[in-house]
């Protein structure tokens, strides 16, 4: 099986978005380059695509008597499915958490246009370790209506009235400004964020599992956000970042950096031992997570500090062995 295509590579993805306009300003056409391209890409691409005297271009646009530049076909260009990614479509089709982003007649279409073909993976080829069992439940219809609500409200900057159930089991009922979802793979849960709703105006910053919401109500009342869900979030960034020794003891350092892709952090290798320092940003609100996610590396990790964060773990520790042996550590 073919994976990669040159058709697929960036100067034909460069090609197509320029194509995809019936006619095109020079500048234009310079910026789509320098965005889709290279770092060099801007030297000579747009001379390849802008007609030349001499003939040398592609041929693929030509000069109108404004200056602008028209596309030599009738039709834009299309790109093609290989079948490798039909098979990765087909694949993704299976996995519950699809179905969220997916109307029923948008989910029934695709299955239906790839119903011949076999997908590139089963969720049976995959065990899963060192994760959450009482994940939430995608395929409920309760679910996946709250889960849409929450998509279009966020589109729209509009308020929700939501009734949900607290951590400690108290029921809940406010006015909310949603800005964010977030998915834990670990957890198998989406988390929202939202600012809450208050005499007109919009007060600090709430999370809240969408597991644990019982009803959402719009109340048709639109609001801009104050500050950027960029700024929210930077808002609630740790002022200290834990830093961390990571050993290459079991790839520790690759898993390492696979498991925490997705945070700010700044890294530095020893290349004589293998060791890697880092220094790793969160959110104050997600610190009990770091912490369990850290602990599950074992011995190939060592948190250096902060001090309090340290401690914390070290308790944890303790508390785990005497679980386990029944005397302190």
């Amino acid at each position: 099986m073919t994976i990669f295509h040159e058709m697929y590579g960036a100067y034909f993805r460069i090609a197509a978005k320029v194509l995809g306009q019936p006619e095109i300003s020079e500048q234009a056409l310079r910026q789509i380059v320098q965005q889709e391209g290279f770092r060099d890409s801007v030297l000579f691409v747009p001379q390849k695509l802008i007609p030349q005297p001499d003939g040398s271009d592609w041929g693929l646009l030509r000069r109108t008597d404004s200056g602008m530049l028209r596309r030599i076909t009738q039709h834009a260009p299309q790109m093609p499915l290989t079948l490798l990614q039909k098979r990765w479509l087909k694949a993704k089709l299976s996995e519950p958490v699809m179905q969220l982003f997916l109307s029923d007649e948008t989910s029934a279409a695709l299955n239906d246009a790839l119903r011949d073909i076999k997908p590139l993976y089963t969720p049976e080829m995959f065990r899963t370790v060192d994760a959450f069992s009482d994940c939430d439940d995608f395929s409920d219809p309760l679910y996946r209506a709250h889960f849409r609500q929450i998509v279009q409200a966020i589109r729209n900057g509009e308020v929700l009235l939501i009734r949900f159930r607290s951590g400690g089991g108290e029921r809940i009922h406010t006015r909310f400004l949603p800005f964010a979802l977030e998915y834990s793979a670990k957890n198998g849960k989406f988390r929202l964020y939202c600012r809450r709703f208050r005499a007109g105006h919009l007060t600090g910053t709430g999370l809240i599992n969408l597991g644990r919401i019982e009803k959402i109500t719009l109340t048709g009342i639109r609001m801009s956000q104050q500050r950027s869900p960029a700024e929210l979030f930077a808002a609630r960034k740790c002022t200290e970042p834990v830093t961390i020794r990571v050993t290459p003891a079991r790839n520790g350092v690759e898993r390492f950096m696979m498991e925490f892709a997705s945070y700010e952090k700044h890294s530095e290798l020893d290349t004589a031992t293998g060791c890697c320092t880092v220094q790793l940003w969160y959110d104050r609100q997600d610190e009990t997570e770091l912490l369990i996610q850290l602990l599950s590396f074992g011995p190939v990790l060592e948190i250096l500090g902060p001090p309090a964060f340290r401690a914390k773990a070290a308790e944890r520790v303790a508390k785990q062995y005497a679980l386990l042996f029944g005397q302190q550590c």
